[in-house]
């Protein structure tokens, strides 16, 4: 295989599985704006799941000060980053990681630049709620900490970030 064959296949798995998590991100939060009332919870699964609208101007899970345009900075940054590197990530399974992240900080980052009150301070839409007195959050915010988690698994585990072949 050729090293431009190798880079579009992998550009196309790493843009293609952040493209589908962005896709499933917006989606949802344009479901649940659509069919939920701010703070009204709806029982999903009994009392382990409810869909519950809420507007987020703080990072993942609601964590840190309210100063979203930090966040917008922060995760523009983050973004552009993995956009550099993900593509070149080795294996299939560190492309899968780095598209998840990549997917969910953008989901989030296009509420931050788009939503209200306005760029750069829009709030996040979050509406996924579990019990435990657990923030409210959303999809975006779930591919993150499931890469996050991911990722230092495997590098705690010994494996090279980004893989090798």
């Amino acid at each position: 295989m050729t090293k431009e064959k190798a880079f579009n296949k992998s550009t196309l798995i790493f843009l293609g599985v952040a493209i589908l998590v962005i896709a499933f991100d917006q989606l949802t939060k344009a479901l649940a704006l659509a069919n939920l009332e701010l703070y009204k919870p709806v029982p999903v699964i009994g009392e382990i799941l409810h869909f519950t609208l809420a507007f987020n101007d703080r990072a993942a899970f609601s964590l840190g000060g309210a100063s979203t345009w930090v966040f917008t900075l922060i995760s523009s940054l983050v973004a552009l980053g993995l956009i550099w590197f993900g593509p070149k990530f080795k294996t299939r399974g560190w492309l899968i990681l780095g598209g998840l992240a990549l997917g969910g900080v953008c989901g989030n980052l296009i509420d931050r630049l788009f939503r209200e009150p306005g760029f750069p301070n829009g709030h996040v839409v979050d509406f996924i709620q579990i019990p435990f007195n657990f923030p409210i959050f959303n999809i975006a915010d779930s591919a993150i900490c499931i890469a996050a988690f991911l990722i230092a698994l495997r590098v705690v585990r010994g494996q090279k970030f980004g893989g090798s072949k």
